[in-house]
């Protein structure tokens, strides 16, 4: 039985190595790219509104997590994203969608649990009852199982083919209005 719990910032920073497992099981990165990614993650801790779900064994080893954060102008993300919105959307398009969004930064399911319901829950429950207007994420612009999942609850593409700076992988840029559809 998988079920959800709620961390703070501290017990997530605690956790990072396990964080990191998940990730890697799931997204595969290059090696050299993990210690990066872990000082980003242990900073999104710090961002307002930081709030995160881990999915969980009985016995408490984490299959899952998901975490976000409310975007503001300063963060790499929101302002990379902000300006791409713009670009290719207008700015009243990018204000609509970033300027009160709860920014879903990282959404992972060990593999060994995935096609459960799982990554569902993680979206649907770590953006219940929060303030803010929409959610916004990015994701591989790729034919996956994720981008299913968030057409599926309600996400439309912001942006197609889009490249972060430094990168080399095409992104989807998706957001929904909050709250999302139950179930």
């Amino acid at each position: 039985m998988i079920g959800l719990r709620r961390v703070g910032p501290d017990e997530f920073v605690s956790r990072l190595d396990s964080v990191l497992d998940i990730y890697t099981a799931a997204m595969a990165p290059p090696t050299d790219q993990l210690s990066g990614r872990k000082t980003i993650m242990g900073n999104h801790a710090t961002h307002p509104g930081f709030t995160c779900l881990f999915a969980e064994l009985a016995d408490g080893t984490p299959v899952g997590l998901a975490y976000g954060f409310h975007g503001v102008p300063g963060q790499w993300w929101h302002d990379v994203v902000h300006q791409a919105v713009a670009e290719r959307r207008g700015e009243t398009s990018a204000r609509d969608w970033l300027g009160d969004a709860l920014e879903l930064a990282e959404v992972h399911v060990h593999p060994d649990h995935q096609g459960k319901g799982v990554g569902r829950a993680l979206v649907l429950n770590v953006c219940e009852g929060r303030p803010e207007r929409t959610v916004v994420l990015s994701t591989r612009d790729l034919p996956t199982a994720a981008r299913h999942l968030y057409r599926s609850i309600g996400f439309v593409d912001l942006l197609t083919a889009f490249v972060f700076p430094g990168g080399y992988e095409r992104y989807a840029i998706a957001g929904a209005m909050l709250p999302l559809p139950s179930g």
